[in-house]
């Protein structure tokens, strides 16, 4: 089988696993199950900003995942495939911990997503922003992510919680 034939089909899947990922999470979106009896599991722009990160994060590493096994070991493609998975790793770590960090500062959820080029968006649940809070989160990018200089984007949403 040419290589051709192994991306066209690699392909073929990756839409295919994308597009049951889309039917799977609006069917999962459709009903509400119950908690503790009564209460309903209600979806804030927090959880579904996670939940579309992540998708979008797992349709890439399966992308990833095909050229990996379609390409050689020693070819440029393995290889540029293997380190952006490893960057996708760790830029998906240095969120899961930024977001935590936020949200010991004292918010009740928060969302951060790091790219490539070291712009930081960071939204948190909150009416409005003081100072104070402004300055915490700057300071906790910069002991824990080194951003000094960078492009920082902190933005309140207030989601109902």
């Amino acid at each position: 089988m040419s290589n051709t034939k192994k991306i066209a089909i690699m392909s073929t899947l990756v839409v295919l696993l994308a597009v049951v990922a889309v039917v799977n999470f609006v069917l999962a979106g459709t009903k509400q199950a119950p908690v503790d009896g009564s209460a309903a599991v209600k979806a804030t722009y927090f959880t579904t900003y996670r939940d579309t990160r992540n998708s979008t994060r797992s349709e890439e590493l399966v992308q990833l995942d095909s050229i990996i096994a379609t390409y050689a070991k020693d070819s440029e493609e393995y290889t540029g495939a293997v380190e952006r998975k490893q960057q996708l790793v760790e830029l998906m770590e240095d969120e899961l911990v930024l977001e935590s960090i936020v949200k010991a500062i004292g918010f009740s959820d928060a969302a951060i997503t790091i790219t490539d080029a070291n712009n930081i968006n960071v939204f948190v649940n909150s009416n409005e922003l003081t100072e104070d809070n402004i300055t915490k989160i700057f300071y906790a990018l910069e002991i824990e992510y080194n951003v000094r200089n960078g492009n920082v984007i902190i933005m309140p949403v207030y989601a109902e919680s």
